[in-house]
C-alpha cells in the first residue's frame, strides 16, 4: 500500500526510515528553524548598520559646515564679550572657545585625508568653498544580495569547523562576505559564493552530524547575544535614533535639523554684530 505521506512529501522517506524517525531527526528541525529567524535578523542588524554608516556620512556632509560655523562664532563671541570685559574668566572662556575651532596639526597624516587640519572631511571643505559635492551612494542591498548573503553566512559560519585552521578561514571568508553585503555587491557576492562551494585546497576533516549540529545550536546562541548587543548599540546611537525618528524620510530630517541649525547660525551672527558693532 502506498504511504500518502510520502507521495506529498518526499523528504518523508528519508527522514522516518523504517523503525522510527532518526536521532538527529529532530534537532535538525531545531537547528533549522532557529538558523532561519537568526539569520533573518543578522540580515536585519547588518542593513541597518549599513544604513547607519551612510546617514552618519551624509549627515556629515550636510551638517558639518553649519556645525563648524557655529563654533567659530561661538569663538568669536566669546572673544569679543573678552575683550570688552577683560575679565579673567571671560578671556578663559575665551581661549577655550578658539581651542575648539583652532586647526589640529598634522591630522592628514594621522587620518590618511579622511578630514583636513580644519578638522572638515573633504565634502564639507568642498561645501563651504562652494565646490560640487558628489553625495555618498544609497546602499540598499537587492533581494536576490540578501538571498546570496543568507546562503553564504549558512554555509560558511565558522563555528562549523573542527579545527583553528578552519575556523580561521571561514572568519576570513565571512569578513569578505559582510563587506560585500554592505556595500550592496551582488557580484561579489556570486564570486564568494563560487569560491565557497570549490572548497578549500586540500581535504576539510568534516564533523559528525550530531557534533555539527551540537556546535551549530550553540554557536546560533552565542551569536544571538552578540547581534542583540549590536542591534542595541546601533539603536542607542546618535545617528540610530535619528533614523528611527524618521524610517521612511531620513533626508526630511535632515532638512529639519538643517533649518534649525541655520537660525541658530542667524542668531549668533545678530548676537555677534551687536558686540563688534
Amino acid at each position: 500500500m502506498t504511504n500518502p505521506e510520502a507521495e506529498t512529501n518526499p523528504e518523508a522517506e528519508r527522514t522516518e526510515p523504517q523503525g522510527g524517525p532518526r536521532p538527529e531527526a529532530r534537532l535538525e528541525q531545531a537547528v533549522s528553524a532557529a538558523e532561519q529567524a537568526l539569520i533573518e535578523f543578522e540580515i536585519a542588524v547588518e542593513t541597518f548598520r549599513v544604513e547607519v554608516e551612510n546617514f552618519s556620512r551624509l549627515h556629515h556632509q550636510r551638517l558639518g559646515p553649519m556645525y563648524a560655523r557655529l563654533d567659530e562664532l561661538d569663538a568669536l563671541i566669546a572673544e569679543a564679550i573678552a575683550a570688552r570685559t577683560g575679565d579673567p574668566e571671560d578671556l578663559r572662556k575665551a581661549q577655550q572657545a578658539r581651542g575648539l575651532v583652532l586647526p589640529m596639526p598634522a591630522v592628514e597624516e594621522l587620518f590618511n585625508g579622511w578630514i583636513d587640519s580644519d578638522g572638515l572631511s573633504p565634502e564639507a571643505s568642498a561645501m563651504l568653498t562652494e565646490r560640487p559635492v558628489q553625495p555618498p551612494r544609497r546602499v540598499r542591498p537587492s533581494e536576490e544580495a540578501r538571498r546570496m548573503y543568507r546562503e553564504l553566512v549558512r554555509k560558511a559560519h565558522p563555528d562549523l569547523a573542527r579545527d583553528e585552521a578552519e575556523r580561521e578561514r571561514r572568519s576570513e571568508f565571512i569578513v569578505r562576505v559582510n563587506k560585500a553585503y554592505a556595500a550592496g555587491d551582488q557580484a561579489a557576492l556570486g564570486d564568494l559564493a563560487e569560491e565557497w562551494e570549490a572548497g578549500p585546497r586540500g581535504e576539510e576533516q568534516r564533523p559528525s552530524r550530531s557534533e555539527e549540529l551540537y556546535a551549530r545550536l550553540e554557536w546560533l546562541a552565542q551569536r544571538k547575544e552578540m547581534l542583540a548587543a549590536v542591534a542595541a548599540e546601533l539603536e542607542s546611537s546618535a545617528i540610530g535614533a535619528m533614523l528611527k525618528m524618521a524610517p521612511e524620510d531620513p533626508d526630511a530630517l535632515l532638512d529639519e535639523i538643517a533649518e534649525q541649525l541655520l537660525a541658530q547660525v542667524s542668531e549668533r551672527e545678530a548676537r555677534l554684530a551687536e558686540l563688534v558693532g
